[in-house]
């Protein structure tokens, strides 16, 4: 069975502006030593599915930068690779429209190919899962498409697809955010949303794509291409639970800035519920040979300490005490500064007597000495994005 994974990252990512100032919305560093395509690409290569293309659109060069250095480990000769398909304007004048158009677009790599079964993912996900498994349960079925499906609150069902199914799992419809959703049969406070996960049988792929293309519609997956598969083909939804390989259902859409912030600060938690020390099913990156972390305790009183926190190479603490944070490698705390439930990317500089408290702070920011962020919203708006849940996030490079 040949199987060929497309990675749809090429989304603006406006509600996580200014981290994506500079870069797509799959290029955001994400738990310290990470980008956020890491997840997608890892649960590929873990479930043994070597044939990936990425499709890139807006910012895509530090995206592309860090799939050449850190994702050349596949094998040409085996037939192996992941490659970038940058938009191309193949068809026609118009950029990518939405996200079954990006497909269409690039319909003559597919029928290059010519897989038995074509799996597409979303570039900005974080979770942990088995494709294989939903692999197997499409043949089985004798499906034309297969959704991913998670059990959500259905007061979530403003952010999702809507998945409806019957006793066989068969989707029997299918709403792109609605306000009144169609809740799990005994159980009514809970929803099937899809997760952007879909396996389709390539032939059929095809067809509904140019079907899709000659209509007025938003040529989108969930809008468009799964309610008409509804009524006419085989499409069914898989249960997540059945191939988390993390075993606790985590799977998260960091789409907004509270939302990145709170994913991560996930992972600082006793025990976070998304496991990046799991042997059996690692989360691949690419990693500079920075030196290894290191603290600086010295006998005036100034003591390096790092607390509920992750601490990449790189990094120096210098005296400082830092909290229930995310350092990015290559960051520097010095004397007496103290960092509380905050991100700081990579090559970030926190001057003596600095303060930062729920903060996000990108990469190559100096913090001069005494600076406080995070402990007076009204003034840090003035300067820096600050979220309704009170985020501050200050932008990459940025002179202070």
């Amino acid at each position: 069975m040949k199987v060929l994974a497309m990675v749809l990252a090429g989304g603006r990512g406006e509600r996580l502006y200014p981290l994506t100032r500079d870069r797509a919305k799959p290029a955001v560093a994400f738990g310290g030593i990470y980008r956020i395509i890491d997840f997608s690409l890892s649960n590929c290569i873990n479930s043994d599915i070597r044939r990936i293309y990425v499709i890139t659109q807006y910012k895509s060069i530090s995206l592309h930068r860090h799939i050449q250095f850190g994702w050349n480990i596949l094998s040409a000769p085996l037939g192996e690779f992941i490659e970038i398909i940058p938009a191309q304007q193949r068809i026609d004048e118009h950029w990518y429209q939405g996200t079954a158009d990006a497909i269409f677009q690039n319909i003559y790599t597919l029928q290059q190919e010519r897989p038995d079964l074509v799996l597409i993912l979303s570039g900005d996900h974080i979770y942990k899962m088995d494709y294989q498994k939903m692999i197997a349960f499409h043949l089985e079925k004798g499906a034309d498409l297969t959704v991913a499906a998670i059990r959500m609150g259905r007061e979530q069902s403003r952010e999702f697809g809507v998945i409806e199914v019957d006793r066989d799992w068969r989707i029997s419809g299918f709403e792109e955010k609605p306000e009144e959703p169609k809740t799990i049969p005994g159980d009514p406070e809970r929803i099937l949303a899809s997760m952007g996960v879909y396996v389709f049988n390539m032939e059929l792929l095809v067809k509904r794509l140019i079907e899709d293309t000659r209509s007025d519609s938003t040529h989108d997956f969930g809008r468009d291409i799964i309610p008409l598969m509804i009524e006419k083909d085989q499409v069914f939804a898989f249960d997540f639970r059945q191939g988390d390989r993390g075993g606790v259902g985590y799977w998260r859409d960091v789409g907004t800035i509270d939302a990145y912030f709170e994913v991560n600060m996930d992972l600082v938690s006793v025990t976070p519920q998304l496991n990046l020390y799991d042997s059996q099913w690692p989360i691949l990156t690419y990693q500079f040979a920075y030196p290894p972390a290191k603290t600086v305790w010295a006998e005036d009183a100034r003591m390096g300490t790092a607390l509920n926190s992750i601490i990449s190479n790189g990094c120096i603490i210098s005296g400082g005490s830092v909290k229930r944070s995310i350092l990015s490698p290559r960051v520097m705390i010095h004397s007496y500064a103290e960092i509380e439930d905050s991100i700081l990317l990579e090559g970030v500089d926190v001057g003596r007597y600095a303060k930062i408290r729920r903060s996000i702070i990108d990469k190559e920011v100096q913090i001069p000495q005494g600076m406080e962020i995070g402990f007076n919203l009204d003034e840090d708006a003035k300067r820096f994005t600050v979220t309704g849940s009170g985020i501050v996030v200050v932008p990459k490079g940025i002179r202070l």
